[in-house]
């Protein structure tokens, strides 16, 4: 159980927030807790809307992680480096993340189970334990993989203040007018296609900064780096320049050049190890269908 009393810097915060901060959780575990009527405030279950009042002491409590229905399955994975506290794992393309509607298993989830047992976090979970961060089913790279609750919260912090860097490279049709350059826009569901995000006045902040590698005869390989993580955000936005990228038919793209899903893959990450505080960095080389995407644009 957890008793925190507000201070003189916690007046008028969300709870969310205040319990992120000064619980060592996570945002979207505090939320869940406060829309599961966890959480109290001097005693009384509080709204989810309530801003913090000095003097208040705001009260809840992590129940136990509930088993993984999720079945382990032996299934081979990239682990690129592992430690007591993490794993990076260079996941394939057509590897869906974690278990959903329509991908009940074969996932990362399941094969991270079976080589993990039960060290794995349980944050954000039973469907997806240990899953700080994703990507794509079609998008192929690198992601870190929290085996205890304590780096959880770290990693996720380090997403959050913007110091866990992330860059992609793709694929994408035709040239950006600028070689190099920033798209920030707010991205949110599609109004009318929920398969889909989509950029919306009233969405979440997003920013994707963008470097021209190599230009070809109607396309270009591109470098990114997120400075936010939203849904599909590097999809929706070279897709919002009129350069969506190849292969990405539900963002517009007409090329697949071979491939069917987005030639998107996430090639580098770097961030701080949560015990250690070394700094932690992994590169990728290009996977073979990415390479060969390549290739063939070198001889059109």
């Amino acid at each position: 159980m957890k008793l925190i009393p507000t201070d003189d810097k916690d007046i008028n915060k969300r709870l969310d927030v205040f319990m992120a901060e000064r619980g060592n959780i996570t945002r979207s575990a505090s939320q869940k807790l406060l829309k599961d009527g966890l959480v109290k405030v001097n005693g009384n279950v509080i709204a989810k809307s309530y801003k913090t009042k000095l003097g208040d002491v705001v009260e809840f409590d992590i129940p136990d992680a509930v088993e993984s229905e999720n079945v382990p399955q032996n299934i081979d994975i990239d682990i690129v480096y592992e430690d007591e506290y993490l794993l990076v794992v260079n996941k394939p393309r057509g590897m869906v993340v974690h278990p959903a509607a329509g991908n009940p298993d074969n996932t990362l989830v399941n094969a991270l189970l079976y080589h993990c047992g039960d060290s794995l976090s349980g944050i954000n979970g039973v469907i997806r334990p240990g899953i700080v961060h994703r990507i794509d089913k079609d998008t192929s790279g690198l992601l870190v993989v929290a085996k205890n609750d304590i780096a959880h919260v770290s990693l996720a912090e380090q997403i959050k203040s913007h110091s866990f860097d992330r860059f992609y490279e793709a694929v994408c049709c035709g040239r950006f007018k600028e070689m190099t350059g920033t798209i920030d826009a707010p991205i949110g569901r599609h109004p009318k296609d929920r398969k889909k995000m989509a950029i919306v006045s009233d969405g979440r902040y997003a920013v994707t900064h963008y470097e021209t590698i190599t230009e070809f005869d109607g396309f270009s390989h591109m470098k990114f780096k997120l400075e936010t993580g939203r849904t599909h955000q590097i999809r929706v936005h070279t897709s919002s320049k009129g350069h969506p990228i190849v292969g990405d038919r539900l963002y517009g793209a007409r090329d697949k050049l071979g491939i069917e899903g987005q030639c998107l893959h996430a090639k580098t990450i770097s961030f701080i190890h949560p015990i250690t505080n070394k700094l932690m960095s992994f590169d990728s080389e290009l996977p073979d269908y990415f390479k060969a995407i390549l290739s063939k644009l070198r001889t059109k």
